[in-house]
C-alpha cells in the first residue's frame, strides 16, 4: 500500500508543472482573415505565425489568441473586448485596417491593456494620447511625403487623387495634399470611391480629362488591380501611378505584369532593405507560403516579436505597457522605438520606403541609402 501511494504521488507530481515553470503568455491576434481586405490579412497571418515558429523553436512559450474581425469596426471592438475580459491576454496585436484600429485603440485605456498596431496608418490612432496604444509603422502623411519626395526631381506640377472612402484613403489623401501643396503641386481632380464597384471608368475618365502628371492612388488590393486594368483600357497615362501601399504592394498586384509594370509605391519594407534578417524573413516567407511577402507581413512579424519579447519579461499588461515604453529593438523592421514627438504617442518614427514594379520584380528606388534600382519616370506602357 505504501509503494501504491508514493507511486500515486510521483504520477501526481509528473502531471504538474515544475517549480516555477510559468504558463505560457497569452497574446491576442486580431485581423481581418475574412472580409474584403482578407488577401492582405493573410500576409499578416502568414507573418505573425513565423514569428511564433521563431519564438518557439527558441524555447519561447506563448499561446496566441487570434480573432478575425472582417474588417468590421465594430467586429474588431468585439473581438479586442473578448480578449482581454475573457481569454485573459495581456496585449493584443491587430487589427489592420485603420477603421478596425482606430477604434479599437479608444478602448485600450479603459482595459489597460497595451495595443500594438502592426500597419494600420490613420494618424489619429496614435495622436490622441493613448498611453496603451503603440503603433510600428509609419502614420499616413509619411506615405504621401516619402512618394512626392522621390519624384520631386522630375519637377511634376499636377496631381490628381483617387482613393477609397475608408479611414486610411482619406486620411492618407489628407496628408497628400497638404505635402503637394507644399511642393507647388497644383490639384486638378479628387476622385473618392465606395469600395468594391465593378467599374471605375467614369471615375477615371475625369482624372483622365484633368491630364494630371501625377495619379495619386489608395486602394486595397482588389480596387488596385480594376483600378490599374480600367485605367489602361481608357488610356489614362500620367507621368506616375503612385500607390500608397496597402493593395499596390502585394504579390496579387505584381503577378499583374501587364497593368502593374512601372507603378511606384510606399511601403513600409523590402527584400532587400539592409535591416537585420530583413532578406532571411523574405527567403524562408517564400520557402512556407510560397509566394513573395508584403510589408503587411513584416509589420506583423516584427510586431508579433516585439510583443511577446517584452512580455516574456514582464509578465502583467501594466509591466508591459512600461517596457513597450522603454525598450528599443533592431530587427526586419530597422530601429523601432516607441516616441512621443509631433503630435503623436508612443508611435515608432519608421523611414518609409518607395518601390516600383519593374518587369514583375519589387525594386527599391528611393530613399537613395536603400535602393539598388534608379526609379523609372516617366511611366510608360
Amino acid at each position: 500500500m505504501k509503494k501504491l501511494l508514493l507511486s500515486l504521488a510521483a504520477a501526481v507530481l509528473l502531471a504538474l508543472p515544475l517549480a516555477g515553470e510559468a504558463a505560457p503568455l497569452k497574446i491576442g491576434f486580431i485581423n481581418s482573415i475574412t472580409g474584403k481586405e482578407a488577401q492582405i490579412g493573410e500576409n499578416l497571418t502568414n507573418g505573425a505565425a513565423l514569428a511564433i515558429e521563431d519564438l518557439r523553436s527558441k524555447g519561447v512559450q506563448v499561446d496566441l489568441v487570434r480573432e478575425d474581425d472582417g474588417g468590421d469596426p465594430k467586429n474588431a471592438l468585439a473581438a479586442y473586448e473578448k480578449l482581454v475580459t475573457r481569454d485573459g491576454v495581456i496585449g493584443v496585436v491587430g487589427p489592420y485596417t485603420s477603421g478596425c484600429a482606430n477604434v479599437v485603440a479608444s478602448r485600450a485605456d479603459q482595459y489597460q491593456v497595451p495595443l500594438l498596431v502592426p500597419a494600420a496608418a490613420k494618424e489619429e490612432i496614435t495622436r490622441n494620447g493613448y498611453k496603451n496604444v503603440f503603433r510600428l509603422n509609419a502614420p499616413a502623411d509619411v506615405y504621401s511625403r516619402v512618394l512626392l519626395s522621390a519624384v520631386a526631381p522630375y519637377k511634376p506640377k499636377t496631381i490628381a487623387y483617387v482613393y477609397a472612402a475608408t479611414d486610411f484613403g482619406v486620411s492618407t489623401v489628407k496628408t497628400a495634399q497638404v505635402n503637394a501643396a507644399s511642393m507647388g503641386l497644383k490639384e486638378v481632380a479628387n476622385e473618392k470611391y465606395q469600395q468594391g464597384q465593378p467599374d471605375y471608368r467614369a471615375t477615371l475618365s475625369k482624372v483622365k480629362a484633368a491630364n494630371p502628371d501625377l495619379v495619386f492612388l489608395v486602394s486595397y488590393d482588389a480596387d488596385a488591380i480594376l483600378l490599374m486594368r480600367q485605367a489602361k483600357e481608357i488610356g489614362l497615362a500620367p507621368k506616375a501611378f503612385l500607390g500608397a501601399g496597402a493593395g499596390y504592394t502585394t504579390a496579387q498586384f505584381a503577378q499583374q505584369k501587364e497593368i502593374s509594370n512601372l507603378v511606384i509605391s510606399a511601403t513600409q519594407w523590402t527584400d532587400d532593405v539592409n535591416w537585420p534578417g530583413a532578406a532571411n524573413f523574405a527567403k524562408r516567407y517564400q520557402a512556407k507560403f510560397a509566394k513573395e511577402p508584403s510589408y503587411h507581413a513584416a509589420c506583423a512579424y516584427e510586431a508579433v516579436r516585439i510583443m511577446v519579447d517584452t512580455a516574456t519579461k514582464t509578465r502583467t499588461a501594466a509591466k508591459l505597457r512600461a517596457g513597450l515604453k522603454a525598450g528599443s529593438w533592431n530587427g526586419i523592421m530597422g530601429p523601432v522605438k516607441f516616441a512621443d514627438y509631433s503630435g503623436f504617442t508612443n508611435q515608432n518614427n519608421h523611414p518609409m520606403l518607395v518601390q516600383q514594379l519593374q518587369n514583375g520584380k519589387t525594386e527599391t528606388v528611393y530613399p537613395a541609402q536603400f535602393s539598388k534600382k534608379r526609379l523609372v519616370y516617366p511611366f510608360k506602357r
